[in-house]
């Protein structure tokens, strides 16, 4: 079996060895742009105007009332305005998606839409149905989520877009934890979504508690930070055991993490289910900047990043 496994290995066309590649966004060269469409006609660019907060199955939000009950974006490689016509060609993933809740938070509504069908041109044809073979035989393992054939094109459609990374502070006022998430996202100057594991111990500390901490951090504390996953499942414990600097919020007056750059104190207002993950929507009550955010740390799906070396553009990336 081991033998098969490497022989698909060095079959699936990716470039790099790690699923996921960190970066810095700013520094990103030539990234795609998210256009909702008409037909083949640029309706609006919402590169930056939705969240992604869940991948199982996959979910986007939006906080535009305007949009129909079914949406199609288009990813491309150049900046094109309102009423433009793309080229199919050039359109390098697609993605359909259908609404599936609105809730609110702050007194504004968030517009809440599920992927039905995504496909890419990262990867040949042959190259992604050696990567869904593989994702069939060796991805259903025990504790890990399996994205069935679609949902993980969907998926790596998504991770096209650099994901910033941030470290969540959550205390009961005596004991702490501290975990990253790229399911997040800023709806507006006072709403915020996160999405974490229903049934999961950040997801029940972060309920518990009704209000937490995300600090957005430099990129150079990437291998911190991935580290860092595995206490979505931990206990609450002492302060000792984090790498908290000695800055505290200023309304909470919770430790701020190592090589923050900002934070932003929230308190929960609203939550779904849906799929594996519980939707969580805030109120955003104190926003600050530490320093400039010139190197935030994301990251983006090998699937893309193998394209992008394929076509000869640059990659800053940082491999673990």
């Amino acid at each position: 079996m081991k033998l098969v496994q490497k022989l698909l290995n060095k079959l699936n066309g990716l470039h790099y060895r790690q699923e996921y590649l960190c970066l810095a966004p700013k520094s990103f060269s030539q990234p795609l742009q998210v256009y909702l469409v008409n037909g083949r006609r640029i309706k609006k660019n919402v590169t930056t105007q939705h969240q992604f907060v869940g991948y199982s199955p996959l979910v986007f939000a939006f906080s535009d009332a305007a949009l129909p009950q079914n949406i199609q974006l288009v990813f491309l490689p150049r900046l094109l305005q309102p009423n433009e016509i793309f080229m199919q060609k050039d359109a390098i993933a697609v993605l359909n998606l259908k609404r599936i809740h609105q809730g609110t938070a702050a007194n504004s509504t968030v517009f809440f839409y599920q992927g039905t069908n995504g496909a890419h041109r990262f990867q040949s044809a042959f190259h992604q149905l050696i990567n869904s073979l593989y994702n069939r035989l060796y991805n259903k393992k025990p504790g890990n989520v399996f994205l069935y054939s679609n949902l993980y094109k969907q998926v790596q459609i998504a991770y096209a877009v650099p994901r910033a990374i941030a470290l969540i502070t959550i205390t009961d006022g005596s004991k702490y934890n501290l975990f990253p998430t790229d399911l997040h996202g800023q709806v507006n100057s006072e709403q915020y979504i996160i999405s974490l594991r229903a049934g999961g111990k950040a997801c029940e500390q972060v309920e518990a508690a009704g209000k937490l901490l995300i600090s957005e951090v430099d990129c150079n504390a990437y291998k911190m930070v991935y580290a860092l996953g595995k206490n979505h499942m931990q206990p609450l414990k002492p302060k000792t055991h984090f790498t908290f600097s000695a800055l505290l919020s200023s309304t909470f007056g919770w430790p701020v993490p190592d090589y923050a750059l900002s934070y932003k104190e929230l308190i929960l207002q609203d939550a779904f289910t849906h799929g594996i993950h519980k939707i969580l929507l805030f109120k955003i009550i104190n926003s600050i900047a530490i320093m400039p955010a010139t190197g935030t740390l994301a990251h983006i799906h090998n699937s893309y990043a193998s394209w992008r070396y394929k076509k000869g553009m640059e990659g800053n990336y940082l491999l673990r």
